[in-house]
């Protein structure tokens, strides 16, 4: 019989930021055996929800509950030992320790016994009594004779609940073939494909997720968090994941996810809660929705989720990039023997796993970084010039007229200084064009104000330091400077990065229309979905060289995958 008790429930929980509400009287529930996914705009306070859960904040009103009972989780120390975990987007691992070793540091074994083994003691004696074991349940170690030695356990007996008190085994010390055997025993139970003796360095970022999930069962966690588990993932890398989580749900654990990729909410959730502004909106059966309905949940209005992808109009080449390479102050080829070209009147996407080379290959185009060898002819649209731009800096690349705007992946960064107001972010673009030690200042105000109306900038006024937006009106505030410059070629790097639906949906729409008006764009993004729907031709890059370069209107999503992981090779197009 599934168990499907209430495992966590928040009852009107509130939290403030001074005068800023994140939450506001959210009432939700996750029962066991049950995936429920997490869903809202950026700043809806998700994150903020699941962080008071997780001990990080604590609610300023409201109660939290665990299998009914009312409890206060005031640190994530007191999360463990509610059996709450969070996998968090940016990884807490020690890169030289291996699997293993990262699983177990930080954890005190009682009487040489960890929370798995424990279970694993249980479920012996459990077998041995003709008992059946609660899913999710874990054992409790109690005091006997001044030594840990004896367990307890909630088991079914028949259509009764009974308590199972056991001896247990322990050892003495620790040692690192225990923790490898641990680690062993949970990819076993659940299906993770993990080396418990592999050095964190060494790792995809699949798989030091994999650890970082380890690590909180390890714990005996049974309600997990998971925050945009999939942001930096493969096709196939996604799939595995899923594949554990369902596992896991069939184990009893009760597991929400932050995401707001909405086909996968589809496809791995039970039940689907919709916070938006800070509120609850509700909740609805992943089963008897679809994704209009919960994006119009989410902004509150109808959200059209179509890309129109127009033919390319006379495409030229506009950029040559011939055989560039380079290898970092460490010895690693972050570019090797890369070569494509960027036509006017279309986009090429760029797709890969993260660190594969993207950021060096556009900051090599826009002279930030220089390459070792090869070449980047750019083919100036007035003239029929032919320039080399890899010997130039970003100020001789601008004086010779060519107009590269660039969108960083590093906003504040790179893009923006965080402490100017958006007038003065703008001017960064024009302030030569003073006379003397004088500024122009009308054409940057004009610019700014157009850009918070055209994209929906919130901000208090365009005086405001851009380090006071929110990450999304930052990024729209970034955009929105780079395509006003009118540049004959845009690269831009994660342009959504951090966007709700609906201004995701309107930079998607911008880069079109940039398309339309003959801009070759270099677009680098993350949601292989987008990158299918809006680019004319998608270049994979893996581990710093060209895997393939597809065309986007034929190209499959397993196909882009692959190729990503270095496991099939690409046709040029």
């Amino acid at each position: 019989m599934k168990d499907n008790r209430v495992a966590l429930e928040l009852r009107h929980i509130t939290k403030r930021f001074g005068d800023v509400v994140a939450n506001r009287d959210i009432s939700l529930e996750v029962r066991r055996g049950e995936i429920l996914s997490l869903l809202g705009e950026n700043g809806s306070g998700k994150t903020t929800l699941m962080n008071m859960i997780s001990g990080i904040y604590y609610p300023d009103e409201g109660h939290i509950l665990i299998d009914g009972k009312n409890v206060v989780i005031s640190s994530p120390h007191d999360a463990f030992a509610y059996k709450i975990g969070m996998i968090h987007q940016h990884f807490k691992l020690v890169d030289v320790f291996t699997a293993a070793e990262n699983v177990v540091l930080g954890v005190k074994q009682i009487g040489g016994l960890n929370p798995q083994e424990t279970l694993a003691q249980a479920e012996v004696a459990c077998r041995r009594e003709g008992l059946e074991m609660i899913p999710g349940e874990q054992a409790e170690v109690l005091p006997a004779d001044g030594k840990h030695t004896v367990g307890v356990i909630k088991a079914r007996s028949g259509d009764e609940t009974v308590r199972l008190i056991f001896g247990l085994h322990g050892r003495r010390g620790y040692s690192k073939r225990d923790a490898v055997e641990s680690v062993k025993a949970i990819c076993t139970r659940y299906g993770f494909d993990l080396d418990p003796n592999k050095k964190i360095y060494n790792m995809s970022v699949s798989e030091k997720q994999t650890v970082e999930i380890v690590k909180v069962l390890y714990r005996g966690a049974d309600i997990l968090i998971l925050d945009e588990p999939t942001a930096v993932l493969t096709p196939q890398e996604t799939e595995k994941l899923f594949a554990v989580l369902r596992r896991m749900r069939d184990d009893g654990k009760a597991i929400i996810i932050i995401t707001h990729k909405l086909h996968e909410v589809m496809a791995i959730s039970d039940r689907v809660s919709v916070l938006r502004k800070g509120s609850y909106i509700g909740t609805v059966r992943t089963s008897e929705t679809n994704e209009a309905e919960l994006t119009e949940m989410m902004v509150g209005k109808r959200v059209s989720l179509n890309i129109e992808r127009t033919e390319p109009r006379d495409p030229q080449v506009r950029l040559a990039v011939r055989d560039i390479s380079s290898v970092s102050p460490d010895g690693v080829k972050v570019l090797d023997h890369v070569s494509f070209e960027a036509r006017s009147g279309e986009i090429l996407g760029v797709a890969g796993i993260a660190g594969s080379g993207q950021r060096e290959l556009l900051e090599s185009i826009a002279g930030l970084y220089v390459p070792d060898s090869g070449e980047i002819l750019y083919n100036d649209p007035k003239d029929g010039e032919t320039v080399d731009l890899r010997r130039k800096t970003p100020l001789q690349i601008r004086e010779l007229g060519v107009r590269l705007s660039f969108v960083p992946e590093d906003r504040l960064g790179m893009g923006l200084v965080g402490n100017m107001s958006i007038v003065d972010n703008m001017m960064l673009r024009s302030y030569q064009a003073g006379t003397g030690a004088f500024l122009h200042r009308t054409a940057p105000k004009n610019l700014a104000g157009e850009i918070i109306r055209q994209l929906e900038v919130v901000t208090p006024s365009d005086k405001t330091p851009v380090r006071r937006l929110s990450g999304g009106n930052v990024q729209k505030v970034l955009v929105g400077r780079e395509i006003a410059a009118a540049p004959t070629v845009l690269m831009a790097a994660y342009p959504v990065r951090g966007l709700d639906i609906n201004s995701s949906y309107m930079i998607y729409n911008l880069l079109n229309k940039q398309k339309e008006s003959g801009v070759a764009v270099i677009f680098v993004g993350e949601d292989l979905d987008v990158l299918l729907e809006l680019c004319d031709r998608i270049m994979v890059i893996s581990g710093g060289h060209v895997a393939g370069i597809l065309d986007g209107r034929t190209a499959r999503k397993d196909e882009v995958g692959l190729l990503m992981t270095g496991t099939e090779g690409g046709k040029a197009q």
